[in-house]
């Protein structure tokens, strides 16, 4: 399993905007092939800034993913609303509480 986070942070006035285009393409994401589990999280201090948090099967179907259509309608929409470059990062869970 391949854990992705991607740190975005928006213009004050693009928030909503971004807001938007997750929530119109939340679903079919969330549907992608390999993709098992998809969260948008808000900084508790930072209204404008959010995390996507996404579990994938493996990283060939993130690779599948980000070679979409889906993807690339989604990002064009998505990065013109930045106030700083995203910074995407992918992990490997070595512990898990909840599964020993």
């Amino acid at each position: 399993m391949l854990i992705r986070i991607v740190d975005m942070k928006f213009k004050e006035e693009c928030r909503n905007d971004f807001l938007e285009v997750f929530n119109s393409s939340k679903a079919a994401i969330a549907a992608f092939e390999g993709c098992t589990h998809l969260e948008l999280l808000n900084d508790k201090f930072d209204q404008n800034r959010f995390l996507t948090y996404s579990h994938w099967e493996s990283e060939e179907h993130l690779e599948l993913y980000r070679n979409s259509e889906l993807f690339k309608n989604t990002w064009q929409k998505t990065k013109i609303l930045f106030e700083r470059k995203a910074i995407a990062s992918s992990f490997e869970r070595l512990f898990d509480s909840d599964n020993n």
